[in-house]
């Protein structure tokens, strides 16, 4: 916390809300861009993939 305080105290171009500044130096606001959307997506496919495998083995041991 200290080291972001020194970087705003630091900052030449002081932004307009502090408490955004530390928030994005702390990691409390992940910035959204594509690359995580991309994988947003692609965690969603997978889950629902996973549901369709576990269907299927149910079905197969029920055959079996």
């Amino acid at each position: 916390l200290f080291a972001v305080l020194v970087a705003l105290y630091e900052e030449p171009e002081k932004p307009n809300s502090a408490l955004d500044f530390l928030k994005h130096h702390l990691g409390a606001s992940a910035p959204e861009n594509p690359e995580i959307e991309a994988l947003r997506l692609e965690v969603a496919e997978m889950k629902e993939k996973y549901e369709a495998v576990l269907e299927e083995n149910k079905n197969l041991k029920i055959k079996v």
